[in-house]
């Protein structure tokens, strides 16, 4: 499924997407996934290369590299990390996806994406959404600290006009917490973050 959403903010808005595709079988894949936000005069990408394994039903191992390459201010300040990760489905039907990451600095740092789809009608899904990011060591220039850097909180209402179209709203909260919070406001940053979301789910 690949969203792209517009997020109107207190300060500068957002575009954001997310994107994937995969090459392989059912026991084995290739993943390109790209992820980012673009406001008015800065922003950043992702993306990951993984090879990917099934090693239970309905779970995958994933390993591979991830590059971020940020623009604007911090331009120069683009990183290379090695993934080793899982994707999968939990009790619940929670789809989980769970990564850690060591930087070409080698920084070690961790993610976990969880999501929930909430059937409200034939063609109407609500999907609340958790992220939380976290790091072994501080790394002040990049605006991380040690410990969990930050979490979202959020959801998206969507209406499947077919499967592979769906339009959506939703609200968003971002928070920075430790270290990661004190880096922010020594640097003049806001650490919570609050937005309210239009975007489209497609799937080709």
């Amino acid at each position: 499924m690949e969203p792209f959403e517009y997020q109107l903010r207190d300060g500068d808005d957002t575009f954001s997407w997310e994107a994937d595709g995969w090459v392989g079988g059912d026991d084995e894949r290739l993943w390109l996934k790209t992820e980012g936000d673009l406001a008015e005069d800065e922003g950043e990408a992702e993306a990951q290369l993984l090879y990917s394994r099934l090693i239970a039903p309905f779970w995958d191992l994933q390993l591979g590299v991830r590059y971020d390459q940020p623009w604007g201010s911090d331009a120069d300040s683009s990183r290379a990390f090695a993934v080793v990760g899982l994707e999968g489905l939990a009790p619940y039907y929670f789809d989980i996806e769970p990564a850690l990451f060591l930087s070409d600095d080698a920084d070690v740092s961790a993610r976990l994406e969880a999501t929930f789809d909430l059937l409200l009608a034939q063609r109407l899904v609500l999907q609340p959404r958790l992220e939380l990011d976290a790091a072994v060591q501080e790394v002040p220039e990049h605006g991380v600290g040690q410990g969990l850097n930050d979490f979202e909180l959020g959801a998206r209402l969507r209406y499947e006009l077919r499967r592979e179209f769906a339009p959506y709203v939703g609200v968003s909260w971002t928070r920075k917490t430790g270290e990661t919070a004190g880096i922010a406001r020594r640097d003049g940053e806001e650490v919570s973050d609050f937005a309210v979301i239009f975007g489209v789910r497609m799937w080709f």
